[in-house]
């Protein structure tokens, strides 16, 4: 899929079980048919400030690793700044200053401490607009909501970003 007609949905939780059950019927909802989603993360932050991605239910995608190809098309375009705490590569790196001057402009991401404040948890999806009102009307859990249209030049830009940085990254693990 292309970037045309995007739109990131989030939802915000205070309680993390409030959020991994969300997630597991905004997957429900994918399954059954109800919805297309291009990818979904439930994204979490401790007191401290550490970032914990998961995709696919309790699956653990990344603490402070690699993150797959659709988790870090998700957390880019969600939180520009958390990418760059959960994935590594050179691809990322160069664009990494595109992707923070999006974000401090608004026409990239949201802002994370209104949507993921310390001690939070938050469901991320990045799904075609015809798909935008039932999704979020599935985050039903969630203390607050926002959808928000993605630039198609930002998507292909973060994909292809990840895409030849996931590849660095495999290189470097079987060489």
């Amino acid at each position: 899929m292309n970037g045309d007609n995007l739109v990131l949905v989030v939802g915000s939780y205070a309680d993390a079980g409030a959020a991994n059950d969300d997630f597991s019927s905004l997957k429900a909802g994918q399954d059954a048919g109800e919805y297309k989603v291009v990818g979904a993360v439930v994204v979490s932050r401790d007191a401290d400030g550490n970032v914990d991605v998961k995709e696919h239910g309790d699956e653990r995608t990344a603490t402070g690793a690699v993150l797959g190809g659709t988790a870090g098309l998700v957390v880019g375009l969600f939180a520009p700044p958390l990418l760059a705490a959960t994935a590594v590569g050179a691809g990322i790196g160069a664009l990494w200053g595109y992707l923070s001057k999006r974000h401090e402009e608004k026409k990239l991401g949201v802002d994370i401490e209104e949507y993921l404040p310390p001690g939070t948890s938050a469901v991320v999806a990045v799904v075609d607009d015809t798909y935008a009102d039932k999704v979020e009307n599935a985050l039903v859990k969630s203390d607050k909501r926002i959808n928000k249209a993605i630039d198609s030049g930002d998507y292909d830009k973060l994909q292809e970003a990840i895409a030849k940085s996931g590849d660095q990254v495999g290189d470097a693990l079987t060489s």
